[in-house]
């Protein structure tokens, strides 16, 4: 093998063996975070298959005279990145899935490209793995349980039992909840007031004090609505979840058993033995207000803990609105005219732009696409409802 070849072949092994890395560390690091004890046994499951193909490609550069690269990331692997902390493990799991399906498709683009038949060897090997962590990351996300994981504990039920209540104790609401709510108040609140700012001043030629009153009222409005709309939304889930308990309390008196084989069935499907699911059942059904609420929230997938307090959206939702809706506006309680038009166009798309990549936080796109999309948007509203303007402005003039 020629050394233009052979140096090919040990750059591309060392950014895989930097990728196995960073994975391992990404999934410890999550595992010892996270408190349900089969996502636990999962993650560490995933932390060790790539601590092992870190070490086969450090093996194989080796063996091609390489030198064994230095870990280039962080402790935390991508566990400790804003995204991952704001977003939650839900978000996590979202990103690392993604991530899988990468590593999948670069795996098998270098089994075309490397020629170094030791490597596809282990190229083959890795993709197998990372096929079923990518297999494996979709049964999270979707809150069921790898076989792999529950095998674990099916020899013993107290285990069972203590695991699947740590699970349901440990139930609450993600920070991306909140994040994402705000986001999306400041982003109705800018795109709303932007629009009536842009048209009022292509009808008044930026005139201050018309465009401040529209521009205000408009403001108060929209926080107002946003704040409502919140509090019903918040109050109606609740409402529902309450609904479901006092339906499942009396499922229960009428008919205990069949409520029972119910529960049981349940974590059945989430891949627990019959006979396991049945003990937990057992366990849980000693409490009946636990098994109410246990049931209800296997329905509903969702616990009490993780409802949203109707005081507390509708407030975050106003303040949102309000904080988005007052940028727009700003420029004209110190300038008039044309000046404040382009000022407020400015820090308008800026704002835009910095929404857009703020949303990266709880979706999976890159930060500048998003802002680059939110700020194309917000420029043509911005142009529609000028121009709007303007043709009515001169109609009533």
């Amino acid at each position: 093998m020629n050394s233009a070849a052979n140096r090919k072949i040990l750059e591309a092994l060392s950014q895989n063996w930097q990728t196995e890395m960073r994975g391992f560390h990404t999934y410890k690091t999550l595992a010892e975070r996270d408190g349900d004890p089969y996502r636990k046994r999962t993650l560490n499951h995933m932390a060790q298959a790539e601590a092992r193909h870190a070490a086969m490609w450090a093996k194989r550069i080796h063996e091609l005279g390489g030198t064994i690269p230095q870990y280039d990331g962080k402790a935390g692997g991508e566990a400790d990145s804003l995204t991952t902390r704001v977003g939650g493990p839900g978000m996590a799991l979202r990103r690392l899935e993604i991530d899988e399906s990468r590593d999948i498709a670069k795996y098998g683009q270098q089994i075309e490209e490397l020629g170094d038949e030791p490597s596809v060897a282990i190229l083959r090997e890795v993709i197998a793995d990372e096929q079923e962590h990518y297999r494996e990351l979709g049964e999270l996300i979707r809150n069921h349980y790898p076989r792999s994981a529950v095998e674990e504990t099916t020899g013993d039920p107290k285990s069972v039992i203590a695991d699947l209540l740590s699970k349901r104790n440990n139930a609450g609401k993600q920070a991306a909840g909140w994040i994402g709510d705000a986001i999306y108040g400041v982003n109705d609140g800018l795109g709303a007031i932007f629009g009536i700012v842009s048209g009022v001043s292509g009808a008044t030629l930026g005139n201050s004090h018309y465009v401040l009153l529209a521009g205000i009222a408009g403001m108060v409005a929209s926080s107002l609505s946003m704040g409502s709309g919140a509090y019903l939304a918040a109050k109606s889930e609740r409402e529902i979840y309450e609904a479901e308990l006092a339906r499942e309390r009396e499922a229960i008196q009428t008919n205990n058993i069949e409520a029972r084989e119910l529960l049981s069935l349940y974590y059945q499907v989430k891949g627990l033995p019959e006979d396991d699911a049945d003990r937990v059942v057992e366990h849980i059904a000693k409490d009946p207000e636990q098994m109410v609420r246990v049931l209800a929230g296997e329905r509903l997938n969702a616990t009490e803990e993780a409802l949203s307090n109707p005081v507390t959206s509708a407030f975050s939702g106003a303040l949102s609105t309000a904080v988005g809706a007052f940028v727009p506006i700003i420029p004209f309680f110190f300038w008039g005219g044309y000046p404040a038009v382009i000022a407020s166009a400015i820090i308008s798309l800026a704002a835009h732009f910095a929404v857009g990549a703020a949303k990266s936080l709880i979706t999976v796109r890159s930060w500048w696409a998003s802002g680059f999309e939110m700020t194309a948007v917000g420029a043509i509203e911005g142009v529609v409802t000028y121009l709007i303007g303007v043709g009515i402005g001169h109609m009533g003039g």
